[in-house]
């Protein structure tokens, strides 16, 4: 078997999940992330006060290939008690309670990231996870006939490149896949991309330390989760319900996509400020928190799927994935990255 040397941009789930596999096929994977770590959006940062999963908020297990690999993950994930989630009115009444056939969620303990973390960490040790390290072209390889290397950007604005890729993998947003393609005179590349729709999602995190004061256990409602019909916010869920996590009451509100869209432009603290106020209006917590954070999703949740689980050009060597390619669950990502691992390794 010849060895490929194959470039992935992008270490969220799909890129994470397509690297392992090719690597546990015998090449070589060397993966090109902009942030400064693994995860994408199954993200997950820290305050004084505990963590929050400021992007997806769990994940569910449907596919008998997902399931499979959770199960090397032993004990990174578990079970959330969230299946009493609640659907709101804009004043906070029960419109629905429960989840069709009781359907768990799943989150990785004890942070998000880190089952993306726990299936990425070969590769570290590897040496061949690049972080903040941001891939602006896509150019012929001087010395590989057939091959690529790539200009990137490191950390503090310095150029590098980096030659002697067999294939490139885009495990990156589309909108951001069809610059970088444009950027690199494949073009062509990206058409099928234009009808895919990314939404964008303003994230508000918020921490009540108070609220683990002797004879206070919880602010507000005594659910764990809820989605809301309130113009402003779509989603809500107490961050320390959640298994292995701090227990000083925090949350995370996750605005509308319609309303993320209209105020896409606005700045952090006129965002903050509204989202503060449709939050107590639904749960009645009108306490000031001690930590307030937010955070700017310009492509949180697919709109408008890809349809097709991957892309491939055997031609360029050039392929694409994401959960973006099938809808907008952790176990689309996961289910994309693999098809086009196996895709490349069965049509190279």
């Amino acid at each position: 078997m010849t060895t490929l040397h194959i470039a992935i941009i992008g270490a969220g789930m799909a890129g994470v999940t397509c690297a392992r596999t090719l690597r546990q096929a015998g090449h070589k994977v060397t993966i090109f992330e902009k942030s400064r770590g693994l995860g994408g959006r199954m993200a997950t940062r820290s305050s004084a006060f505990g963590s929050f999963d400021h992007g997806a908020q769990y994940f569910t297990v449907r596919d008998q290939r997902f399931e499979l690999a959770i199960g090397t993950a032993s004990g990174v994930c578990k079970p959330w008690s969230a299946n009493a989630v609640r659907v709101l009115d804009p004043n906070g009444r029960v419109i629905e309670a429960g989840l069709p056939g009781g359907e768990r969620h799943w989150v990785a303990t004890p942070r998000m990231n880190d089952l993306v973390k726990f299936w990425g960490k070969p590769l570290v040790l590897d040496g061949n996870v690049l972080l903040q390290t941001r891939v602006m072209q896509l150019m012929p390889d001087r010395l590989k006939i057939g091959g690529w290397q790539l200009q990137a950007e490191t950390e503090g604005g310095g150029q590098q490149v980096f030659a002697g890729f067999d294939q490139v993998i885009l495990a990156i947003p589309p909108a951001q896949a069809s610059i970088l393609l444009k950027a690199s005179g494949l073009g062509e590349l990206a058409q099928p991309l234009t009808n895919v729709r990314m939404d964008p999602c303003w994230t508000l995190m918020l921490a009540y330390p108070q609220a683990v004061q002797p004879g206070l256990i919880t602010l507000g409602p005594q659910w764990n989760a809820a989605r809301s019909t309130h113009h402003r916010i779509a989603w809500m869920a107490r961050e320390s319900s959640k298994p292995g996590r701090e227990r000083i009451e925090r949350w995370t509100v996750q605005a509308s996509a319609p309303w993320s869209a209209e105020h896409v432009n606005d700045t952090p603290e006129r965002i903050t400020g509204k989202l503060l106020k449709a939050f107590a209006e639904i749960t009645g917590i009108r306490a000031t928190p001690s930590h307030v954070d937010v955070h700017r999703w310009l492509f949180a949740k697919t709109a408008q799927p890809l349809g097709p689980s991957y892309l491939w050009s055997k031609e360029q060597g050039i392929g694409m994935c994401g959960d973006w390619c099938l809808g907008h669950r952790v176990e689309d990502a996961f289910i994309s990255g693999l098809e086009l691992a196996l895709a490349v390794l069965q049509k190279r």
